[in-house]
């Protein structure tokens, strides 16, 4: 069986809910169109830079003499560690990306001419 590709990727995808869910908050809240596009605007941008810089890459030259189930041990103790290690980055940062957008939004309604 062949790999499945996803259309729209789940990056767009996640992207979107996080659109939706913000404009269906602010609106119950009874936030302005102005506003809404703001901080959607914002909350989506900086999610988007923070997706990207969760990519993370590198590479490790294994000894020649380990064989392949010590290779593959390691292989998967690295990634476990990683995953570990992006899953509390990723908690910490989406906590400190709401905090800035909502500083952002308050910002922007304060400035703000109607």
């Amino acid at each position: 069986m062949g790999d499945i590709l996803e259309f729209p990727s789940q990056q767009t995808q996640g992207l979107a809910f996080l659109d939706r869910q913000v404009r269906e908050l602010l609106t119950a809240k009874g936030a302005d169109d102005r506003l809404i596009d703001f901080a959607a605007q914002q909350l989506t941008e900086m999610y988007a830079q923070l997706s990207t810089a969760e990519q993370y890459s590198f590479s490790v030259e294994l000894p020649a003499h380990l064989d392949d189930a010590e290779k593959n041990s390691l292989d998967h103790q690295i990634n476990a560690g990683l995953e570990g290690i992006r899953q509390e980055n990723h908690a910490l940062l989406v906590s400190l990306v709401a905090q800035l957008v909502l500083a952002q939004v308050r910002l922007f309604q304060h400035e703000r001419i109607d």
